[in-house]
């Protein structure tokens, strides 16, 4: 018989409130050097620009756990979009996810066979209170079996450039836990793997393309037929007494996970002043210690890095003047096209320059740029040049801080009788040259 969730709920919280006060730490802000945290992989990123502002042993592939999830909800939103699916569209239970939410290990929502079920009832119960039956349910509707929804993650992810993945199910969950119901193809003691890089990459992608995730991660319960389902991120604003220690200002996502060989994960995102970090740990020691290693990174971020315009578009670097072939103007003044905005570590502003290169198909053998040019024409790339000790990049393999460099006039091509005139010009200075090494030959 199913157990009422409320009461379930109201037993754990009570649990976990009576032992919490016994593990809590007081948090203090260090700088990133200093940093210790405990979790045996972490990262941190800025979600406009994809700037890495710390990391720990990013490239790891470690089992996230119900981190999985949040590609299930990038393919849900997808579909969502692409109008194959909508928020009340309906389905039913099959035996397989009916079977995971019956199972008093998985602590499901307590689904029921022969009734229809909205997806955005399904997607509340997947994001908020992390189900695994919802979501393998959800997988189905979209696929038509988890199996084919696998596919579908595998190959997202490849789109999406994440460097480090594995799935192997929709849920988190180990393989040996689905026992035959695994997805076909798929190792009986195989589990999903995921980067902390890949993990906030996921994220960013997740955020930026479909920001009403955050819409529904950021509510503290949501109704699920008679129940009330708890959000288990408790950086939340939750009302429960014990929870405040943990509220972060700014928190609206995004997903928890644990698993016993995953340990406790969490990918968090929070904005403040219009600033938004996203953050992940992996294998951490409890639920309690996910959010505080989370809240030290988070608060790292914040509170050290603003993004700054460190040159402004039409930057251009002090006598640099680019030499011009067969122009009325022997040279050029050249500039950046736009602004270089990242975020900058505080007191660390003057650590950054910038320096030119020159798209060689844009010369001639002398280094000169060939007339006629117009103003606004690309020659070249302009470079942000950092100086200080800690630069982790970007998330992305390919971004680099690089804007194109364009000309600042117009430089006509001299015609053709002064091109004849310079010519003969060059013609009899070369002759004369020849002449005079002759002669000093002779001495």
């Amino acid at each position: 018989m199913k157990q009422d969730i409320k009461k379930r709920l109201a037993f754990l919280i009570v649990s976990i409130g009576m032992t919490i006060p016994l593990v809590i730490q007081p948090l203090s802000t260090q700088a990133a050097d200093n940093l210790d945290l405990n979790a045996d992989s972490a990262i941190l990123v800025d979600a406009e620009t994809g700037k890495v502002l710390y990391a720990k042993d990013p490239d790891v592939a470690l089992p996230p756990a119900s981190m999985t999830k949040m590609m299930t909800e990038y393919l849900v939103l997808e579909a969502i979009d692409s109008g194959e699916i909508s928020w009340d569209t309906t389905t039913e239970i099959s035996d397989y996810p009916y079977g995971i939410s019956a199972n008093p290990l998985f602590s499901g929502v307590g689904l029921r066979q022969n009734h229809e079920y909205t997806v955005e009832e399904l997607y509340n119960a997947m994001a908020v209170f992390s189900d695994n039956a919802t979501t393998i349910a959800l997988a189905e509707l979209i696929a038509g079996s988890e199996t084919e929804f696998v596919t579908l993650m595998n190959e997202k992810a490849e789109e999406l450039g994440l460097p480090e993945y594995e799935f192997v199910n929709s849920t988190g969950l180990d393989n040996a836990s689905l026992g035959d119901d695994r997805p076909e193809g798929t190792e009986p003691d195989g589990t999903n793997l995921l980067s902390a890089r890949s993990s906030a990459l996921l994220a960013y992608h997740l955020v930026n393309n479909y920001p009403e995730a955050l819409k529904i991660s950021s509510q503290t319960e949501v109704e699920f037929g008679d129940d009330t389902l708890i959000n288990l991120n408790w950086m939340l604003d939750h009302d429960a007494t014990f929870l405040e220690q943990f509220h972060f200002e700014g928190m609206d996502g995004l997903k928890t996970g644990n698993t016993e060989l995953a340990g406790y994960t969490f990918t968090g995102t929070a904005e403040r002043n219009n600033n938004r970090l996203v953050s992940v740990v992996m294998k951490t020691d409890s639920e309690e210690e996910r959010f505080n290693e989370t809240e030290e990174l988070l608060e790292y971020g914040f509170e050290e890095f603003e993004s700054q315009e460190l040159f402004p578009a039409g930057y251009q670097l002090e006598d640099e003047q680019i030499a011009v072939a067969q122009g009325k103007e022997d040279v050029i003044d050249v500039s950046t096209a736009e602004a270089f905005t990242v975020p900058v570590k505080s007191g660390e502003e003057e650590l950054y320059s910038v320096s030119y290169t020159i798209n060689e198909e844009n010369l001639n053998e002398e280094g000169e740029l060939a007339a006629p040019i117009e103003a606004g024409d690309t020659v070249g790339i302009a470079e942000l040049v950092y100086d200080g000790e800690a630069d982790y990049g970007y998330i992305f393999e390919d971004r680099s801080d690089t804007v194109d460099l364009v000309a600042n006039e117009d430089v006509e091509k001299k015609n053709w009788f002064m091109l004849t005139l310079g010519a003969i010009g060059d013609f009899f200075s070369n002759i004369f040259t020849t002449v005079v090494d002759w002669v000093k030959g002779l001495f």
